[in-house]
């Protein structure tokens, strides 16, 4: 009956059931009797809401191109989109537009972040972390041609 053309649907939700099944039975195999395991639901963790982030289009092309600079003076490019975690916890609390989480000059100057349109929450959080924040793409770049290049 699930043979006919009209039941293709149906055909696919039981060979579905009975695909899953047969795995189920393979992976129980796997686990040699002990299948408490299954027994559990797994416990998803609710999404967790963090500060900051890429907004526009406009924003991401502005890093982009900052990193492009960054290279062309022979500096590392940062990570757009820096997840930052709580060092101690490992729990998710912001996203920083652009990271150098350690330091343009790595080992030699702080961490630095570029925040283009955050809210007050994400800069404290990186300033918390130890993190030189910069607001404006000029003045980074000014703070970039002073202290790292030691020019102007």
């Amino acid at each position: 009956m699930l043979w006919k053309i009209e039941n293709y649907r149906d055909f696919l939700e039981e060979r579905k059931t009975l695909l899953a099944k047969e795995a189920n039975k393979r992976f129980e195999d796997l686990l040699h009797g002990e299948t408490h395991w299954l027994e559990r639901k797994a416990q998803v963790p609710a999404p967790v809401a963090v500060a900051g982030g890429i907004t526009s289009q406009e924003e991401e092309e502005v890093l982009e191109l900052l990193n492009e600079w960054m290279e062309s003076l022979g500096l590392p490019a940062g990570e757009i989109s820096y997840d930052y975690a709580d060092p101690e916890s490992g729990a998710p609390q912001a996203i920083f537009d652009l990271a150098w989480p350690n330091g343009i000059q790595e080992e030699l100057s702080e961490p630095t972040a570029v925040l283009i349109d955050e809210n007050a929450e994400t800069i404290a959080i990186a300033s918390r972390a130890g993190f030189r924040c910069f607001t404006s793409v000029t003045d980074f770049k000014a703070y970039v041609m002073k202290e790292i290049l030691k020019e102007g």
